[in-house]
């Protein structure tokens, strides 16, 4: 029987064991995409037909037909798996891995557990962020916690061709941008390009509902945002009170902050500016997620790899 997520009382987990009883070889794994991908009945993935059949044979890669568009196809067939030759219980494996680690797994762990090579265990891994793409939320009704953070390496530690000998604090490193929803407890951040105020002021105002609460730090980018109250971090102000009788502060989002932090020194130790955005993504989406049920959440990032393709020779570009 599943157990009990800790800490969250309500939330089942799985163990190691539970995973092994549940899907313990490829057939079990091919049927669980199937009820994934196809709940409401198999489906042609070229044509979205109905009109389907499976073909005979042992072993055959493309196990299903479609009478309409007459094309082959199987469960892996407009998806992020199809050009994957990997078993499809190693993909169990791996979302598994991935969703029940709260600072993610590297793709040097990923390729010893799973006993591929460590570049496949990477592209794995950036296929599987793609299930964790951000769905159509809608507006945040707030109040929301706003507020920046930057990713990147110490100048200090840097090379002596890589420095860019401009200051210290915030040279060098990327900023991002994260709105949190206290109401639904829904996270969105993203890399942006600078933190001026056209930027920052956008996001939020294309994130919120026109009259939800705004709780910033004292960051003048936010100067001008409506129904704004913000907390003045330099003078040591974590939190202040409001006229509705809330607290005011950012502490929701910069714990956020804390936990991505954590994996991109103890988990990743480099995330390359070219893909930072996909690991912002992934760490959000897994906070969107944590609600649920482990199975659940498996479930939900497998059906978000549904109609898109990610090769390596795109990544590395």
């Amino acid at each position: 029987m599943a157990q009990k997520g800790p800490g969250r009382y309500y939330r089942k987990g799985i163990s190691l064991f539970e995973l092994t009883r549940q899907f313990p070889d490829e057939t079990s794994a091919t049927e669980w995409f199937e009820s994934v991908f196809w709940a409401k009945g198999r489906t042609c993935p070229r044509c979205e037909g109905c009109n389907t059949y499976a073909t005979k044979g042992n072993g055959n890669q493309m196990p299903y037909r479609c009478r309409d568009c007459k094309r082959y196809f199987s469960v892996r067939t407009g998806t992020v798996l199809e050009s994957s030759n990997l078993p499809l219980q190693k993909w169990v494996w791996a979302i598994f891995l991935e969703i029940t680690s709260l600072k993610g797994v590297s793709s040097m762990k990923l390729h010893r557990d799973l006993e591929i090579r460590q570049a496949t265990a990477w592209h794995m891994l950036h296929r599987i962020r793609e299930g964790l793409l951000p769905e159509i939320m809608g507006f945040f009704e707030g109040p929301v916690e706003v507020d920046e953070a930057y990713l990147g390496g110490l100048e200090k530690n840097k090379h002596e061709d890589k420095k860019l000998n401009a200051g210290r604090g915030t040279v060098g490193k990327t900023a991002v941008l994260g709105v949190k929803d206290r109401k639904t407890n829904k996270i969105r951040a993203e890399v942006i390009p600078d933190t001026t105020k056209p930027v920052i002021q956008q996001i939020v105002n294309d994130t919120r509902s026109e009259d939800a609460m705004v709780y910033t730090d004292e960051h003048l980018s936010y100067e001008g945002l409506t129904n704004r109250t913000s907390v003045n971090h330099s003078q040591k102000q974590w939190a202040v009170s409001t006229a509705l009788g809330d607290l005011a502060h950012t502490n929701g989002i910069e714990s956020f902050w804390a936990v991505l932090k954590r994996a991109y020194h103890g988990t990743y130790h480099h995330l390359s500016k070219k893909h930072l955005n996909r690991y912002v993504t992934q760490f959000s989406g897994k906070h969107n997620l944590r609600d649920h049920d482990i199975i659940d959440q498996m479930a939900m990032i497998a059906r978000g790899m549904v109609g898109k393709w990610l090769r390596y020779k795109d990544l590395v570009a």
